[in-house]
């Protein structure tokens, strides 16, 4: 977390299950995703009661979506990447304002530019999740050596049928 310049915390979390088979991640305002998916979790809970079923990540996505945009003249300030597997693996991304865009594979924050620069050439569908996760620290850490916003630390979250899983890793 960092204030201006100043770097508050290197150990701040920033990969939040949702429901035991979705999940998201994001950049910006830490507080304000803690507050988001606190509440899209509560929602999601609601929701699998009255579908009788796990809810699906375009779901949560679009759940999520309708409360950013709720406030959009007073946003929620965080980049939102949410991913999951119900049926099938899916990942989204949304700004801010709760726009949403389906994508394969996503980077957000002041580094994305840097991780899309590794992710675009290298990613290719059906990875093996150890495959998938070493380009994920790969494009992180090309983010973080170029970009002093981004940090020094990794926080994984693995979504598979079987539920999620967390470890945190260094970036050197």
């Amino acid at each position: 977390i960092a204030f201006g310049n100043f770097l508050v915390s290197k150990s701040t979390k920033k990969t939040f299950p949702i429901t035991s088979k979705v999940g998201a991640t994001c950049a910006g305002l830490v507080a304000d995703m803690q507050i988001l998916t606190l509440q899209i979790a509560a929602l999601a809970k609601i929701r699998k009661m009255e579908l009788k079923r796990d809810v699906p990540p375009n779901t949560v996505a679009k759940m999520m979506s309708n409360m950013m945009y709720e406030r959009r003249f007073f946003p929620l300030l965080t980049q939102v990447i949410v991913g999951g597997v119900v049926d099938k693996p899916m990942m989204y991304t949304l700004d801010p304002l709760g726009s949403v865009l389906p994508d394969e594979y996503a980077a957000v924050g002041t580094g994305a530019e840097m991780a899309l620069g590794v992710l675009d050439p290298q990613f290719k569908p059906n990875m093996t999740q150890e495959e998938a996760i070493d380009l994920a620290k790969r494009a992180v850490r090309s983010a973080a050596l170029r970009d002093s916003a981004s940090g020094d630390g990794l926080d994984i979250l693995v979504i598979t049928k079987d539920g999620t899983k967390e470890f945190t890793d260094k970036i050197n």
